[in-house]
């Protein structure tokens, strides 16, 4: 009897076993879409980040998050007309443009809590963002570095082909690494253009 028990036992645990494994290969999960923003974190746009609005001047910067947190370093060759620094109370990736007077970019230049409107960062890959934005996003050749580097630019006002220079103009640019994973974001007017700092 308990023979019997002992075979009837092991047979069910063989089973049990065998019904785990189908013998289908596993296959890899589908993509998913960037987080969706989250309505208290402030996030990068065109226009802005949290506190930080395109079109403000210094002052106004100033004001909202500080004084530049590392004065020493050189943020431009003329600072009176171009100037890029980090503010003491914006997070550490993020640099400000300052130009005659104006705010006219924001940028992360690493990974961040901070992301774009649509939920992407710093690290996020490149394909992925340009196929979310299908016709909006504009792929170029990086300037200094071979594919898959590059930037994804999409304009949300003003724009268009070739270098813009309409001071109205807003949008984003993602800088793509030789990795294929974004390694900055810049937002704001026709600054974002710029691949060296103020130039």
């Amino acid at each position: 009897m308990i023979r019997r028990l002992l075979l009837t036992s092991a047979v069910l645990a063989l089973a049990a076993c065998g019904a785990e494994d189908s013998g289908a290969p596993e296959t890899a999960p589908e993509p998913t879409p960037p987080p969706a923003a989250s309505s208290t974190a402030p996030q990068l746009g065109a226009e802005g980040w949290g506190p930080l609005r395109i079109g403000m001047t210094r002052a106004e910067v100033v004001a909202a998050l500080g004084e530049d947190a590392n004065p020493e370093a050189v943020g431009g060759p003329d600072p009176a007309s171009c100037d890029e620094f980090r503010p003491e109370r914006a997070p550490e990736a993020m640099l400000v443009m300052i130009e005659r007077d104006r705010l006219t970019r924001i940028s992360l230049i690493r990974p961040s809590d901070v992301t774009t409107e649509r939920g992407y960062g710093v690290g996020d890959p490149g394909d992925g963002i340009a196929a979310a934005y299908g016709a909006e996003a504009v792929r170029e050749p990086h300037k200094y570095e071979p594919a898959p580097a590059g930037y994804i630019t999409v304009w949300s006002r003003g724009g268009g082909a070739g270098y813009v220079e309409d001071p109205e103009a807003r949008g984003l640019v993602f800088e793509v690494g030789q990795d294929g994973a974004v390694k900055a974001i810049r937002a704001g007017g026709p600054s974002i253009q710029y691949v060296e700092g103020c130039a």
